[in-house]
């Protein structure tokens, strides 16, 4: 059976070698390097104990320095299978979701055909070189000149030229005897609606050629040099050789730098890719001027897990993100994924890189690519005001049905815990504390005494014992220093509400490099003001804790810290699943929303335990409330203290 020309390059294409031959190999991870389609294992045609099999997964193809076999995806399954030639294709067809062809006894006649199209289009090619070189040319080249591009440049890109007039590449190639049915069917001219001689399609333009994943040319593509002219750029129409939304300009050398290590980065046109690749970012390809389709988005995956798209910083730069954005949503899975990067004051690339120059282009890749989590939540943002609950709920319903898209429950989750915390930084007040049907109000707690009386009987809300949580933990921590530092990451991480303790973390965070364990608290009260270092030290209830000591031992201090960041990372997150949960009432079954609660709650509750079983003892305070009887017994002896010292005698409760 004979296969229609293009069939085996688009199955190539579509399949990973790599996961095509990992299920029948265990990858040796310490010389694999996946992340470049580097992959070594034994071999599976020979008995050996050493990763001698190498698959470059880039390029396709497989090759054993033991036993000498090589090929690709379909000869591997016809060794591996043993199965003939076509039994391999239509398994790896099935893989890739292609239906196998209906036979066709004039495919090698097609096959024949493609060839001589593009032979003909390497002809063309070389017409528009010569003629960027002749007296015609010289407007082109000062333009490219202008663009940074010298003569070395446009020899690597093959740049040419169709000079003005209707026919000049007709008269070359007939007068060189092409068939002119190959000339038209290769689209490079039309024929005339007026019964004249067909008319090239590109004239008076610079031309790109445009080549396949093998490298041979299948197109082109023609920027105008007369400003007043309609269409900027001009690519070929659709043949039998090109179709736009499966073709990537300057993709086989972009794959073969990928594969080198250098980033897969998405622009918008050929000048882009090509002044990318200049400065030194092979790795450059670009949608030919379209949309990214889903034929180009897989072909990227295909080249580099995580690609750069990088996109004018302008409305249409903006929009073809979020056409990405929804389009990559659907296909996600684990390892792939986008980063995308806005360059600034509306420039493309190429600006960007005339006017500041690669290292500063490398600075904005390293600091500003947007993971695609983050770009889905900016883009949803700013697509509208978000200052009333009205205007956030449908914020949130946009972002749940964004996430609805994802089809890897595992990536579906993560996005979900992404979006909350850029939802909670976005949002929260200056100086938030959880709060919901009218459960506590946020503020800043600097109780009295008889205020610390009523939060021991349980009439503190949870607003004000989760600012009081936050003081604690930075209590503990600046009273001892050495095991802050060592906890330092945890630390970092941990999301503190109330400003004072924020303040003093950040401090201890800033300052534990360079400062001396002894002089820290000074380093701190300099910082932030001795006032406020001392107003958190001498608070009596914080006073109270056993921990908020000098010199304790190490690990209990770092259990001590442990235990009260989880208890208010466990409560916190308690009451924002039952806020989200709320929400979520209509679109989800109620055991659905209880199983979430029960396992929130569940949490909270090892949380509260720390890993242990609860062995406090419970006294009822005068208004019903459980008070732990060490707590109790420790307040009434500071009581005792205080008015022995004030010469009141207070009867023993």
């Amino acid at each position: 059976m004979s296969l229609p020309p293009g069939f085996l390059d688009e199955l190539r294409n579509r399949l990973s070698l790599g996961q095509v031959v990992g299920r029948k190999v265990m990858w040796d991870t310490r010389k694999s390097n996946q992340g470049k389609g580097d992959l070594w294992a034994p071999c599976p045609f020979h008995q050996e104990k050493t990763a001698s099999f190498h698959v470059d997964d880039r390029k396709g193809f497989y090759y054993c320095f033991g036993c000498h076999a090589k090929g690709d995806a379909i000869s591997f399954v016809r060794e591996t299978e043993n199965v003939d030639f076509m039994e391999a294709v239509k398994i790896l067809a099935g893989e890739a979701g292609m239906p196998i062809p209906e036979q066709d006894p004039q495919a090698q006649q097609k096959a024949n055909r493609r060839d001589q199209l593009i032979a003909v289009m390497e002809q063309a090619v070389a017409f528009y070189r010569l003629q960027l070189k002749t007296a015609k040319g010289a407007e082109a080249r000062d333009y490219l000149a202008n663009r940074g591009l010298k003569d070395d440049a446009l020899d690597r890109w093959e740049i040419g030229l169709a000079p003005p007039g209707w026919s000049n590449l007709w008269q070359h190639l007939t007068e060189k005897g092409v068939d002119k049915a190959l000339i038209l069917e290769a689209g490079l001219a039309r024929s005339s609606d007026q019964g004249k001689e067909p008319y090239d399609t590109f004239r008076n333009r610079i031309m790109f050629p445009i080549r396949d994943g093998r490298g041979r040319c299948i197109a082109f593509g023609g920027r105008a040099i007369d400003p007043g002219d309609n269409a900027k750029y001009l690519n070929s129409p659709e043949t039998p050789l090109f179709d736009k939304s499966r073709s990537l300009f300057n993709v086989k050398n972009a794959r073969e730098a990928a594969g080198k290590g250098h980033p897969l980065i998405v622009a918008e046109g050929y000048m882009d890719v090509i002044a990318l690749s200049e400065a030194g970012f092979k790795g450059a390809v670009a949608p030919l001027g379209t949309a990214v389709t889903d034929t180009q988005l897989d072909m990227m995956w295909r080249i580099a897990p995580e690609p750069i798209i990088m996109l004018d910083g302008d409305t249409a730069g903006r929009r073809a993100a979020e056409r990405v954005i929804d389009l990559a949503l659907g296909k996600l899975q684990g390892g792939n994924s986008l980063f995308f990067l806005e360059l600034p004051a509306g420039k493309d690339p190429d600006d960007f890189l005339r006017e500041n120059g690669r290292t500063a282009l490398q600075a904005q890749i390293d600091d500003f690519a947007t993971p695609l989590v983050k770009k889905l939540w900016l883009t949803e943002l700013n697509r509208k005001t978000h200052e009333t609950p009205e205007q956030k709920a449908d914020l949130d319903k946009r972002l749940r049905a964004q996430i609805g898209k994802i089809p890897d429950q595992d990536i579906k989750r993560y996005y979900g815990d992404a979006i909350k915390n850029y939802r909670w930084e976005t949002f929260k007040p200056a100086n938030w504390a959880p709060a919901y049907k009218g459960r506590g109000k946020p503020q800043n707690v600097n109780a009295t005494g008889a205020a610390k009386q009523s939060l021991l009987a349980g009439h503190m809300d949870e607003a004000q014992l989760f600012l009081l949580k936050d003081r604690i933990i930075a209590a503990i921590a600046l009273t001892n220093p050495a095991v802050a530092i060592q906890f330092r990451d945890g630390l970092e991480r941990f999301e503190v509400v109330d400003a004072t303790a924020r303040t003093v973390i950040d401090s201890i965070v800033s300052l534990a490099d360079t400062t001396a364990l002894e002089a820290l608290e000074n380093d701190v009260k300099a910082a932030i003001g001795a006032g406020a270092v001392d107003r958190l030290l001498q608070d009596n209830f914080i006073r109270l804790q056993p921990c908020v000591r000098k010199n304790l031992d190490a690990d209990i201090v770092l259990h001590e810290l442990t235990y009260n960041m989880a208890l208010v990372s466990a409560n916190r997150a308690v009451i924002s699943e039952t806020i989200e949960a709320e929400e979520d009432l209509e679109d989800y079954p109620s055991h659905v929303i209880d199983s979430r609660l029960f396992a929130v709650t569940r949490a909270r509750d090892e949380a509260l335990r720390g890993g242990r079983e609860d062995t406090s003892q419970f006294a009822v305070a005068d208004n019903g409330t459980n008070v732990d009887i060490d707590e109790r017994n420790a307040f009434d002896a500071l009581l005792a203290q205080i008015e022995v010292a004030a010469g009141k005698d207070r009867p023993k409760s």
